[in-house]
C-alpha cells in the first residue's frame, strides 16, 4: 500500500492497517530511523508481574478494549503464504 505525506508532515496510515495493529485514535507511536528506513512502532505499556501462589504471572496493565484480538493461527498462516 502507499501513502503520501501532507504538507504539515503527516502520513495516513491505510484503515486495513490500522486495524490489524490495533492502531486507534489517539494511540500513541514510537517513531525511529533505522537501516532501511522509517519505523512506526505501537507504544505499549508494559506488564506487571503478579505472585499466584508460588507462581510468577505477567499481566498487562493496559486497558482491555485498547488491545486488538489477534487470531495468531491466522497470521502464521498469512505468513507463510506470502512466500513462495
Amino acid at each position: 500500500m502507499k501513502t503520501s505525506i501532507d504538507k504539515a508532515g503527516r502520513v495516513v496510515i491505510p484503515a486495513a492497517i490500522r486495524e490489524r495493529a490495533g492502531l486507534v485514535a489517539g494511540a500513541e507511536l514510537d517513531v525511529t530511523l533505522d537501516g532501511t528506513g522509517v519505523r512506526l512502532e505501537r507504544v505499549a505499556p508494559g506488564p506487571r508481574l503478579v505472585k499466584i501462589g508460588r507462581r510468577v504471572v505477567a499481566r498487562p496493565t493496559g486497558p482491555s478494549q485498547g488491545r486488538p484480538d489477534v487470531d495468531v493461527a491466522a497470521l502464521i498462516e498469512e505468513e507463510r503464504n506470502r512466500w513462495p
